[in-house]
């Protein structure tokens, strides 16, 4: 079992994170139940590229101030003074290669223009730099504070879906775009206005070097490999199915996705210790069996309680969504190799080998990207879900041999050092 520290801080950000949940159950099943099959798909397969491409944005300053001021806090200045106008200078470039892609993937006219800047952005510029403050407490081991704070947009968001979707407000799309940016923007005024250390001033701001940026890129390829599996489907299925069948696809997948929660909670708690011990093997070796176990336990039973459940949320989300049942019981099959995956993908991140992690997820992207084109034109729904499951256990088997190997090869070193 996971203990001391390590416990308490899994229930703490556990709790963090089941709030976390019920905001964007709420909100999941409210969308989805104003916009209708077809428009909560093409929503669904614009924001899932946004957040894709939103997590190049920082080019992986985040977790550089992560690993430094996990380490030091006082590192927290010198990395702050690139990190932001490295955030902005790479949000507003994937801005416009968002606009780009969208007008590429999208039938022409099918979401107003208004509404595809307000989620470009939310999601590329303005959650970034919050994502930024956020990390500056999860360095300090308030990993709960920081999902909290990433829990206020979600909030928001929550409230703007009920007052549409309670008052009938239309066209609830465009609303609903216009709250999402809206949220976003006022919890970042709120959480400088709020914070106790001031940021550096812009007169400090500089382009990192040469080394920095090189340190960086590891970890900014590393997020959008780890995000790409958990979003990139939504945006195939838009391109790939119908577009009802890609809003129902789109509406289960967002359910399953719910169940890895527990897991995302015990590896952010676990992940500033990992940072610090990971490259020990005699010191991690059971912190690391502990969270491959506890996340396999974890999956199989949340998988399982989801399966029985899959009839009932398929009545919540109403008749139009149709076959939502089939969709989140063949997803089940996803799920362990998913959170699995998740744990191995942290573990190399704090081993030092963000490449390693790239890797791995790179093959599950490719091979997610082939098996949908290959098998959605004869399979439907069926073939972009096969491709999920194929691509989760496909990464999460690769991880793991990957880790068994690296600590096979650091407990050489260190008898040979004896």
């Amino acid at each position: 079992m996971i203990k001391g520290p390590i416990a308490l801080g899994t229930i703490r950000t556990s709790f963090a994170l089941g709030l976390r949940l019920l905001i964007q159950a709420g909100t999941l099943l409210l969308v989805a139940r104003m916009l209708g099959p077809q428009n909560f798909g093409l929503f669904a397969g614009v924001t899932s590229l946004a957040v894709l491409l939103g997590t190049l944005s920082t080019f992986g300053t985040q977790f550089v101030l992560l690993g430094e001021m996990s380490r030091d806090p006082s590192q927290r200045d010198n990395v702050l003074s690139y990190a932001i106008p490295t955030t902005l200078l790479c949000g507003l470039l994937l801005l416009v290669l968002y606009q780009a892609l969208v007008r590429w993937i999208l039938p022409s006219g099918a979401i107003p223009w208004q509404a595809l800047l307000a989620i470009g952005l939310t999601e590329v510029l303005l959650q970034p730099i919050f994502g930024l403050m956020a990390t500056e407490h999860h360095a300090l081991g308030r990993v709960a504070r920081a999902q909290l704070m990433r829990n206020s947009p979600l909030a928001l968001r929550l409230l703007t879906a009920c007052c549409i979707f309670f008052f009938s407000l239309s066209p609830a799309l465009s609303i609903y775009a216009g709250g999402y940016l809206a949220a976003s923007v006022l919890v970042l005024l709120l959480g400088r206005c709020c914070s106790s250390n001031e940021w550096p001033r812009w007169r400090l701001w500089r382009l990192p070097s040469f080394t920095e940026l090189h340190y960086a890129f590891g970890y900014a390829a590393t997020n959008a490999s780890r995000a790409g599996p958990a979003e990139l489907d939504k945006t195939l299925a838009v391109k790939l199915l119908s577009v009802d069948a890609a809003g129902v696809y789109a509406a289960g997948a967002r359910v399953v996705a719910a169940v890895v929660l527990p897991i995302t909670a015990m590896t952010l708690s676990a992940l500033p210790r990992l940072f610090r011990d990971v490259k020990k093997p005699s010191g991690s070796k059971r912190l690391l069996r502990s969270m491959y176990w506890v996340a396999l336990l974890y999956s199989l039973a949340l998988s399982s309680v989801l399966w029985l459940s899959a009839p009932m949320l398929e009545t919540l989300f109403g008749q139009t969504y149709q076959g939502m049942c089939e969709v989140i019981r063949w997803l089940c099959l996803a799920v362990p190799g998913n959170a699995l995956r998740l744990v191995g993908g942290n573990v190399l991140m704090a081993m030092g080998r963000p490449w390693f992690r790239v890797g791995f997820e790179v093959v599950g992207l490719s091979m997610l990207i082939v098996a949908g084109f290959s098998l959605v034109p004869s399979m439907g729904s069926k073939g972009m879900i096969l491709a999920v499951v194929c691509a989760e256990w496909c990464m999460a088997a690769i991880a793991g041999a990957i880790i068994i190997k690296t600590n096979e090869s650091c407990r050489c070193c260190e008898r040979g050092a004896d």
